[in-house]
């Protein structure tokens, strides 16, 4: 079983500081939905506030249409995985797994079948009679949820579960962490700083920057369609290039930079006379063709290989970084540090947004 997972227009407060501003969210049933942002954005406050540790100054917080206000923590149909896993040092993994049963006097048989069946959906069968310091950072993480699972929530909470992890083993428990929740079927929320991990795994992304939800959609849509300059310059690499807005229509505008007037795809508040910034994403960049009119150039500086793809980092003549990705069988030949390169961008890949509009409603 799983619920949906309403905040409608939480605002969370600590005195005088404002951590979480008139939040509102729809999260469905069933869904594997992100949370993503900087250190200090609000979202490991926003989790924490579903879970019932912390209680909204301001708006109110639905599971399955019930208003959560006077529901305290253990009461919620919730479990949440911390940043640490917590699991106890001394206990068998079994133990650990049946703990949130014995606390509901779930008796000894009952509770160790529950957790050989959850050790078979987490890919440990037969590791229940470890100990928790026997296991690898991965299986400690598969523990951990087990452990949430086996008191049956139908919401999920994971506040950056695999952080502590390195990298190639954090690859591979995007994937597991994704199976394990469509077998169950059960909400997940996602808390995270590590937009690979939101990209890789979520239904949908919540983009949280200083509080405030700037944008909630797919992946796809996050990416390709930022509707904030925030979002655009926090998700994936970008290179931003500011100026002032000069024309418009239905579907493009062009902005007069200090390269020039750059052509991109009409972003949110994009008005003639306004203040913006085209973003062009490093892979939409490619080397000008002999007699093709460039969008900009800058100096070569460094190269970094990178198996399918070479990344060149550029100077321009403003002193900016500009950086270029480009797959090994299209780029000919990688010119030398130094070299003066004319670049072409992709106007059906770039964007121009406002940057003194107000943000737009996520």
């Amino acid at each position: 079983m799983s619920a949906d997972v309403e905040l409608d227009r939480v605002t969370i407060r600590f005195g005088h500081f404002t951590a979480v501003k008139t939040a509102s969210l729809k999260i469905a049933g069933g869904e594997f939905f992100s949370l993503l942002g900087p250190s200090g954005c609000g979202k490991t406050t926003l989790l924490r506030t579903i879970s019932g540790f912390l209680h909204p100054s301001e708006g109110s917080v639905r599971i399955g249409g019930e208003d959560m206000r006077r529901i305290e923590p253990n009461k919620r149909p919730t479990a949440l995985i911390f940043q640490n896993l917590a699991l106890f040092p001394l206990m068998t993994v079994a133990e650990n797994i049946g703990y949130g049963l014995r606390v509901r006097g779930v008796g000894r048989a009952e509770r160790k079948r529950r957790a050989e069946e959850l050790l078979g959906l987490v890919a440990l069968p037969d590791q229940g009679h470890k100990l928790v310091s026997e296991l690898s950072g991965g299986q400690k993480q598969r523990v951990a949820i087990a452990r949430a699972l086996a008191v049956e929530p139908k919401v999920l909470l994971l506040d950056e579960p695999l952080s502590a992890l390195d990298l190639k083993l954090r690859q591979h428990m995007r994937t597991e962490l994704r199976a394990i929740q469509k077998r169950v079927g059960i909400t997940f929320i996602y808390i995270t700083h590590d937009q690979g991990e939101a990209l890789t795994m979520s239904d949908r992304i919540a983009v949280m920057n200083h509080g405030v939800i700037e944008q909630v959609g797919t992946g796809r849509e996050i990416y390709a369609h930022p509707r904030t300059p925030f979002v655009a310059a926090f998700v994936g690499e970008n290179n931003g290039l500011p100026g002032q807005i000069a024309k418009v229509d239905a579907a493009s505008a062009a902005i007069d930079t200090p390269f020039g007037t750059l052509v991109g795809r009409r972003g949110e508040g994009a008005a003639p006379g306004r203040a913006g910034t085209i973003f062009i994403r490093p892979e939409s960049l490619r080397i000008a063709a002999a007699g093709e009119t460039p969008s900009l150039e800058a100096e070569l500086v460094t190269t970094a290989y990178e198996g399918s793809a070479t990344h060149l980092f550029l100077r321009a003549d403003d002193g900016r970084t500009i950086t270029m990705t480009a797959s090994n069988r299209d780029l000919a030949a990688v010119p030398a540090p130094g070299a003066r390169i004319a670049l072409v961008h992709d106007a059906a890949e770039a964007i121009v947004l406002a940057t003194d509009a107000e943000r737009p409603p996520a």
